[in-house]
């Protein structure tokens, strides 16, 4: 019998569309349905683990739906393909959310979400690279994603590779030297195909980044180290997709830097802003509650007094 050839669907190939168009309203609403998502299977896993962060990864909702269904080249069935954009999780606590959008992207079964942290499970608090599908770099500590994402942009350089490399870092981890030690060797080595998003959500653990250990100001900052900085509303798809798109049409040598200005807890306004959400679970009528409100869509947001 004669094997049919199996091609692997690259994802994300096509141009983004621009404004005003259908096919840029069509792309919204699929990007809302799948930031919903991002927040839902967050509240769901924490009840199954007992625990979980929600208010970081309610900030990036919007970024991993974008990222995901707009942006980054991938196959599912081939997690391991060369010619993948890489994506490293900085902030690797908002694991929790990336997870479903793999899953529902096919990179592994969605019934294992259903076992999230529990003993046996691949899926961890913090994402191993050696056991879940999809996830380029096991990151826990803090700090370290920069700088591993500037060593996968330049093994593009060197194996001529086209991929780009991504990483997603909190607001908080800037506080780290390791940061700026990554940030100055990219603007050195002219790493024009690495992106660093900073989910600028104005909270670390212990409170405001400006008062816990200021980072301000950012565009200033990673200007000075030799990047093209665009800083942007992180919950608004216009202005993310625009960034997108600009991103793989320039010719600047240098890497790319977006600051995108967030709200931590975003989606749920008894988390918005509100440091002691960080980690929680919620349970009975609560549960019910912030889920229903996560099903209405966003509404205004707080801002940080």
């Amino acid at each position: 019998m004669r094997r049919l050839k199996v091609v692997a669907v690259t994802h994300n190939t096509a141009p983004i569309p621009v404004r005003g168009t259908q096919e840029r309203k069509g792309l919204f609403r699929l990007l809302e349905e799948k930031a919903k998502l991002v927040r839902r299977e967050t509240v769901r896993l924490s009840r199954i683990a007992g625990a979980g962060h929600y208010t970081g990864t309610f900030s990036c909702a919007e970024l991993f739906s974008a990222l995901y269904h707009s942006q980054l080249r991938f196959r599912p069935d081939e997690p391991g393909w060369k010619e993948r954009d890489r994506f490293v999780l900085s902030k690797g606590h908002a694991a929790i959310g990336l997870y479903p959008v793999l899953a529902d992207l096919g990179f592994f079964p969605a019934e294992l979400l259903d076992n999230y942290t529990r003993l046996h499970s691949p899926l961890g608090d913090h994402p191993d690279m050696r056991k879940v599908p999809g996830i380029d770099f096991s990151s826990g500590s803090l700090g370290h994603g920069l700088s591993v994402s500037l060593g996968m942009a330049l093994a593009a350089r060197v194996t001529g590779k086209e991929y780009f490399a991504y990483c997603l870092l909190g607001d908080g981890e800037l506080a780290e030297g390791q940061v700026w030690s990554a940030a100055m060797a990219a603007g050195h080595f002219k790493a024009s195909n690495l992106v660093a998003i900073v989910d600028r959500n104005q909270l670390s653990i212990d409170g405001s980044t400006e008062t816990v250990m200021g980072v301000e100001p950012l565009t200033d900052k990673f200007a000075a180290f030799r990047w093209d900085v665009r800083r942007i509303d992180g919950h608004d798809y216009d202005q993310i997709l625009d960034t997108f798109s600009d991103i793989k049409h320039r010719s600047d040598e240098r890497p790319f830097c977006v600051i995108a200005d967030t709200v931590k807890g975003r989606g749920v306004q008894r988390m918005e802003l509100e440091k002691d959400w960080h980690v929680g679970n919620l349970m009975g009528a609560d549960y019910d509650e912030v889920m229903a409100e996560i099903d209405a869509g966003l509404q205004p947001a707080r801002s940080l007094a």
